[in-house]
């Protein structure tokens, strides 16, 4: 089972285009980077979990009843009486999302009492991202948790930069990326967040990932693997709405590996870095097409698309 530790939210997404401003009307979606892909993992027939934290309040009840709906495990989920759950307003221009986060937040508010380490004994990896740094106490927690998890089993990080959270801490917010990075075998890095971070003199090559992959929107994607370097082509589709695509991407990422059963070890060849790729590539495309941040398409749905079929042959197999 894969377990993500994270932020889990609502997204209120501006029902035309335009600034917030000058929106009157949104739709209420439901959102954060690591739930995203929790729920991606499952609709791809991979077992999966959140750990995270919501309000006790009505938005926090629907979170954890749509995420059942889902199939996810929801065993690790705790309710906040002192915090409401978190909120997020995302504009649309262009299909291309810009975002409002809101502090003083159920997940911001994660503490290491919340956390059941027991789910060591039943991760075959664990993903995380970096909003949860922005404040504490949940910096520190998922730090304490990542610690415990190195050596254990693989972990997986989406560095996913989001600069309003750290406005005058920028430095902090660096430093924070850097301690992450060197607890990451799996990395997934927009190529606008690597020419940032390159910017302010943090060297990737120097750490020892076991692989790396950069998103570059519609110019596809890279893949690297020790010493093969793959350039994977985009999946062409006229988009709707890109929240969490990048979300869709790394849940493709890591079913893939879970499917080819490559996490355990994470050794790959050309042809199979190439086939990871080209998997994730074609779901956060085909994730565009839809509203919202849980827009990944059911493994069903890709029966027809032989990017798919190479990937999820055990599909029958994996619950």
């Amino acid at each position: 089972m894969i377990f993500s530790i994270g932020e889990i939210l609502i997204d209120f997404i501006a029902k035309e285009e335009g600034s917030l401003k000058k929106v009157s009307t949104f739709e209420k979606h439901a959102g954060g980077a690591p739930a995203n892909v929790t729920v991606g993992l499952v609709r791809l027939k991979t077992l999966a979990a959140l750990i995270s934290k919501v309000g006790a309040d009505p938005f926090g009840e629907f979170l954890v009843e749509q995420l059942e709906k889902e199939g996810v495990n929801i065993n690790y989920i705790r309710f906040d009486k002192e915090k409401h759950t978190g909120v997020v307003f995302v504009q649309l221009i262009g299909a291309k999302p810009e975002f409002i986060l809101y502090d003083g937040v159920a997940y911001f508010n994660l503490k290491i009492d919340d956390i059941d380490f027991s789910f060591l004994e039943k991760a075959s990896l664990l993903h995380f991202g970096s909003v949860l740094f922005a404040r504490e106490p949940s910096r520190s927690t998922v730090f304490e948790v990542i610690k415990r998890a190195k050596g254990k089993i693989p972990i997986s990080y989406d560095v996913n930069i989001r600069l309003d959270l750290w406005r005058g801490r920028e430095e902090d917010m660096i430093k924070d990326i850097e301690k992450a990075l060197s607890f990451a075998d799996i990395v997934k890095i927009g190529d606008g967040e690597l020419e940032f971070l390159e910017n302010h003199g943090v060297d990737l090559e120097s750490f020892n990932f076991k692989l790396m992959a950069v998103t570059k929107g519609e110019r596809g994607s890279e893949i690297i693997h020790g010493e093969i370097k793959t350039e994977v082509p985009s999946y062409r589709v006229e988009p709707v709405d890109t929240t969490g695509a990048g979300d869709a991407f790394m849940a493709a990422l890591l079913s893939a590996l879970w499917h080819m059963d490559k996490l355990e070890h994470l050794e790959l060849n050309e042809e199979e870095l190439l086939r990871v790729g080209r998997f994730a590539n074609l779901v956060a495309a085909l994730s565009t097409l839809r509203r919202g941040a849980w827009s990944v398409p059911r493994a069903e749905e890709l029966k027809e698309y032989k990017e798919a079929r190479e990937v999820l042959i055990r599909t029958e197999l994996r619950p």
